[in-house]
């Protein structure tokens, strides 16, 4: 018997706030490297392919940042879920002080040395020296993301989704006004090039911090507790927030370091594949917005229900998260496919960059549709129910045996052409998609992992 999808149910209701506001997060974030991309690309190439590469420091970071966020997060929606506001202001201040770590260390390093990050993914001269002014600038904008992404998780996953992207979608359109301003030099400010975009980087994280930080100091918000930075959160909650939020950070790195892998085989092919590659992540993470958002409110939504022991529905929304990732990954791919020769067009590109940007944009189509659904399903459905093991082993095998070693043989010993090798390291969405399939019908991820915490 056939159903007719009714938007105003109870599903679709919630999903709604959950999903919109983290989309718009999403896509003002990525809106932030097309406006890079395209400003910087005005002024050369060169520009452009170095921030690009040496945006690979902070990807770098993010895993290491997100993935601690998103393990707390894990933690903060199922107990939100079952209304206990003590247990995560005891929880927060591990992710914080673990984030301080990680983020200090990659300011040090990137004001530091920063060349000696730049030679990682790249050997040409011109990109080493443009990519390094550029980190030197941003390095402490580093420290800046760590501290406010945990404050973001904490706002989206206790209720206040929408407060969290209008948080950063302000972020976001402070550092596009400032880009414009620094890098060309508008209204009198001096015009710094590639520096420029990176102190409106910097900018931007210090508004963002200070306006979560007097976000969660209102009386009906959860708070971070700075007193309890280096305080115990107790024997059961810190076992607890380890235990599921390792497999998180795990599998984050095992992704994240094949994917800078990726980076590495493309940086090493030229300037023009490094510069088309740079356009089609920055369409790719444009138009992948609503599937990031659905990955995300599917987390908060799963974690509530499976901390409120609402299992059965958990499960049943689960099914319907997962048909809907289907439906937005055909019409993302499909439209990216589309309008692929209009940002050819467009794009400030060589001939042959823009060549082979036309291919990468139409096989980027189809990965799109195989990432919507293993994205909502791994990140999402899998993570909000502590079954992330299942992440890091599905991204060993598709990446680590598959992706990265095929690519390296293709464009290293075979030197096979660059689009035959875009395609080889791009296949692992599509390689692990019937193996997240077959896990999901398990149903490990139906759990609620809360406990019953003593004051």
């Amino acid at each position: 018997m056939k159903t007719r999808m009714n938007f105003k149910d109870e599903f679709y209701q919630k999903l709604k706030l959950l999903v919109l506001p983290i989309a718009i997060q999403n896509f003002m974030l990525a809106l932030v490297s097309a406006t890079d991309a395209i400003m910087l690309g005005w002024i050369d190439q060169t520009s452009l392919s170095a921030v690009s590469l040496a945006g690979q420091v902070q990807f770098v970071l993010n895993l290491f940042i997100t993935g601690i966020a998103a393990g707390a997060g894990i933690m903060a929606a199922q107990y939100w879920g079952k209304q206990d506001a003590a247990s995560i202001e005891k929880v927060i201040p591990i992710a914080l002080r673990t984030n301080l770590l990680f983020s200090g260390l990659f300011t040090i390093l990137a004001g530091l040395c920063p060349d000696l990050l730049m030679r990682i993914f790249t050997n040409d001269a011109a990109l080493v020296a443009s990519g390094s002014q550029y980190l030197r600038a941003v390095a402490l904008s580093y420290v800046l993301c760590g501290i406010s992404q945990v404050y973001l998780i904490l706002l989206k996953n206790t209720g206040h989704a929408a407060v969290s992207s209008r948080i950063s979608s302000t972020a976001v359109v402070l550092n596009i006004i400032l880009n414009a301003v620094l890098i060309y030099g508008l209204f009198g400010a001096p015009a710094l090039g590639i520096r420029g975009a990176a102190y409106a980087t910097v900018a931007a994280r210090v508004v963002e911090l200070i306006w979560a930080y007097l976000e969660t100091k209102k009386p009906d918000h959860v708070r971070i507790l700075w007193k309890r930075l280096f305080s115990s959160a107790g024997k059961i909650l810190s076992k607890d927030f380890w235990r599921y939020t390792l497999p998180v950070l795990a599998a984050s790195l095992v992704w994240g370091v094949a994917y800078v892998l990726y980076s590495v085989i493309m940086g090493h092919m030229g300037s023009d594949a490094v510069a088309a590659n740079s356009i089609t992540s920055i369409a790719k993470s444009l138009l992948s917005c609503l599937i990031r958002g659905v990955s995300g409110g599917a987390g908060v939504l799963i974690g509530n229900l499976l901390g409120a022991d609402e299992l059965e529905k958990a499960r049943e929304y689960g099914g319907r998260l997962t048909h809907l990732a289907i439906a937005i990954g055909v019409v993302t791919g499909g439209l990216l496919m589309l309008i692929s020769p209009a940002i050819v067009h467009f794009a400030p590109l060589t001939d042959t960059a823009a060549e082979y940007l036309q291919y990468m944009l139409l096989f980027c189509g189809l990965n799109l549709m195989a990432q919507s659904v293993n994205t909502t399903v791994l990140d999402g459905i899998f993570c909000a129910g502590g079954d992330a093991k299942f992440d890091m082993q599905g991204n060993i095998g598709a990446m680590w045996c598959f992706s990265v070693p095929l690519g390296f043989l293709a464009a290293f010993w075979l030197k096979l052409p660059v689009m035959i090798v875009y395609c080889i390291v791009n296949l692992d969405e599509i390689v692990k998609l019937p193996a997240v399939y077959l896990h999901y019908k398990k149903y490990v991820w139906v759990r609620n992992i809360t406990r019953d915490i003593e004051e």
